[in-house]
């Protein structure tokens, strides 16, 4: 697996990674059998960063995460961990997130513990609390530097405004946001601002949570599972039209001998080398064809035959629901 760096904190990281949602029941049950099985293909293959979130599972993936470390101690080593905070437990509906310090600083300590590490290599902040300016909160993260609890810190899903506001202060290691062929907002500005300040750019969803596969959800799959079951593009009638429009998609990837989320992967991968995607999946099989993906280098044609397959804009729905949209910043 080639290797990039990781912003200004010199880390090298596989230029893929983990996204460990999948490490929770947040897309279907999942055992710690199938946590700890993707974890060695990834030691077997070369993938090194894992991304989660003390809100994974109320905590279930960061356990898992831990314990899989417990066993495996050598792989501490191995693996550049990310995990976030600042998202409350909701029992305040007028108080979602909390960026004060010493909220952040229990919940960064609650996550230490969980995974029996001393120091986090990446710790992002979830969601922005509008009730604490981003100079003071940076000022936060990088005393949680300085004390050695974390090596680097960024946000997730804010604005290129925010960024620059918060890089003033202190370098940020990393931006996470939402970004595939199906959603591609990030073009219009964040991904040029962080290559611009060298912040690593970390894609989440890039796969489209199942469109940009094989085998999208169908309806019964998505109605199951709470998030996708309001989400716009995964009700009717848009769900059906996304896979039916995707169906181009699905084909080239089989002539250029890729699974179709390992094209995704790999046309994410083209756009940046200051990329990293992080696609999340409980199936060994699946992740091979991610990795796959990953080492496929898409010349210019085949950048533009992607592309054209599907064009910005070729979704149906929102990708948020209104509710889903507390907490990312809109700035475009």
């Amino acid at each position: 697996m080639k290797k990039r760096n990781f912003s200004h904190t010199g880390a090298e990281v596989s230029r893929m990674g983990i996204g460990a949602m999948s490490f929770s029941n947040f897309y279907g049950e999942v055992s710690r059998d199938e946590v700890f099985a993707i974890l060695d293909a990834a030691c077997d293959l070369g993938v090194t960063h894992i991304d989660t979130a003390n809100v994974y599972g109320k905590g279930d993936s960061e356990t898992h995460i831990g314990s899989y470390l417990a066993e495996n101690p050598e792989s501490r080593s191995f693996f550049h961990i990310a995990t976030k905070g600042g998202i409350t437990d909701r029992s305040d509906p007028n108080r979602l997130f909390n960026n004060e310090t010493g909220y952040l600083e229990g919940q960064l300590d609650a996550s230490l513990e969980r995974m029996g590490v001393e120091q986090i290599d990446l710790y992002y902040i979830h969601r922005r609390d509008p009730h604490v300016p981003i100079e003071e909160l940076t000022q936060t993260l990088a005393g949680f530097v300085a004390s050695g609890k974390i090596v680097g810190f960024g946000y997730s899903e804010i604005s290129p405004s925010s960024l620059r506001a918060a890089h003033a202060v202190h370098p940020v290691a990393a931006v996470q946001s939402e970004y595939s062929l199906s959603t591609r907002t990030p073009e219009l500005g964040v991904i040029q601002t962080c290559a611009d300040l060298g912040t690593t750019f970390v894609a989440f969803s890039p796969v489209g949570r199942s469109l940009l596969t094989d085998k999208p959800h169908g309806l019964q799959v998505a109605q199951a599972m709470p998030f996708l079951a309001k989400n716009p593009r995964f009700t009717e009638p848009n769900l059906s039209l996304n896979i039916a429009a995707a169906a181009p998609f699905r084909a080239l990837a089989a002539e250029l001998g890729l699974t179709a989320a390992g094209l995704a992967i790999a046309w994410c991968l083209a756009k940046g080398d200051h990329i990293l995607p992080i696609p999340g999946t409980r199936s060994v099989e699946h992740f091979k064809g991610l990795v796959a993906g990953s080492h496929y280098g898409l010349s210019a044609e085949e950048l533009n035959a992607v592309e054209a397959t599907l064009p910005m804009g070729w979704v149906n729905g929102d990708r948020y629901s209104a509710a889903q949209w507390a907490g990312p910043e809109r700035y475009a």
